[in-house]
């Protein structure tokens, strides 16, 4: 029987490392998906944390990058950040765009750009995601900042950063998740880095991030599907917008590629206009908004946070709409929030 089950394993078809059932790490959406699934069931103690895909940044700009950070972050201070988020409110007199309206202003962009206007490999992320225990003695939930800057070079070459930070906290302590264990550091403490010599992206990066994203909405679509999605692919919205996170942590696009994002968006089911906000960056941004079924509680609403000039993604916010009580969860809480940056 060990024979057998070793020629079953050494058979196997599906790649670890390329297309939608490769090893990864779950995103904010699925632990959160997992965790209801498992809701039932005896109380364990606290996960293991998220391992998000490595970000890397250019060589050429490692030092430049590392300077920048150390002049935006300021020392610790005299306690934690460690409150959760709260869900974005709404510019009651601002005006609104619809989704139409925007794509059609990130085409005309698009129209006009240069060759040299393409994607860049990588992205620059700034999140907060909420880490959640459950049953009777969980602990309460935690809100873990991060800051992430990412590309590869055309040789091949990269680097990865990743620092502890909330920048609506400057200078004050923030949590960390350190292999299950709530550790305490100081605000842009780096966390990882790490360098890759030229030829090292072919060992380091899958399927995914060498292939160049499409230009046309329908197109690119079916390639996140392909790409990011899982068995059902992208055939709902909360899956579109899940893989269109996991697309954003992976290439930076240039207009061409917003304008087929937009464009997406525009012709995704559920996604409705909401308003203008302004993130957790100080940006100001137009927000759409659904909050129909997502595939697991239904007790979530996903905002979608677009640049008004561009239709570049700003940010990526998911909210609960129901008390959750196995996970100490109230309603307006907020799951993760991710906000990117050029």
């Amino acid at each position: 029987m060990t024979e057998e089950l070793e020629l079953l394993r050494q058979a196997d078809p599906v790649s670890a490392d390329e297309g939608p059932w490769r090893d990864r790490p779950l995103t904010a959406r699925a632990q959160a998906r997992l965790a209801a699934l498992t809701a039932g069931a005896e109380p364990r103690g606290r996960p293991r944390p998220l391992r998000r895909r490595p970000l890397l940044m250019g060589l050429a700009a490692a030092s430049a990058a590392a300077a920048a950070l150390m002049l935006t972050f300021s020392g610790a201070g005299s306690s934690p950040a460690v409150a959760a988020p709260v869900a974005l409110p709404l510019h009651a007199d601002a005006p609104s765009v619809s989704l139409d309206a925007l794509a059609r202003r990130a085409e005309a962009r698009a129209r006009v750009a240069g060759a040299e206007d393409g994607p860049r490999r990588g992205s620059h992320l700034q999140s907060w995601y909420m880490s959640m225990e459950s049953g009777p003695d969980a602990a309460p939930p935690v809100t873990v900042p991060e800051e992430r800057i990412t590309s590869w070079n055309d040789d091949g070459s990269g680097s990865e950063l990743v620092v502890a930070t909330d920048p609506r906290h400057p200078g004050r302590p923030v949590i960390h998740d350190n292999d299950g264990t709530w550790q305490t550091v100081s605000d842009g403490k780096v966390l990882h880095r790490k360098t890759y010599p030229a030829g090292s992206e072919a060992q380091h990066s899958g399927l995914a991030a060498r292939t160049k994203p499409a230009t046309d909405a329908g197109e690119l679509r079916e390639q996140l599907s392909w790409l990011y999605g899982g068995a059902d692919g992208t055939s709902t919205t909360p899956q579109l917008l899940s893989a269109l996170s996991s697309f954003r942590q992976e290439w930076t696009p240039g207009p061409r590629e917003t304008a087929a994002v937009v464009r997406m968006l525009a012709d995704a089911d559920g996604l409705r206009q909401a308003g203008v906000v302004t993130d957790r960056l100080g940006r100001r941004g137009q927000a759409y908004v659904y909050d129909g079924p997502d595939g697991a509680t239904n007790s979530t609403r996903q905002m979608v946070i677009l640049d008004p000039r561009t239709g570049g993604l700003l940010g990526l916010e998911i909210t609960f709409t129901k008390d959750e009580p196995e996970f100490k969860i109230k309603s307006g809480e907020v799951m993760s929030y991710e906000a990117w940056m050029p």
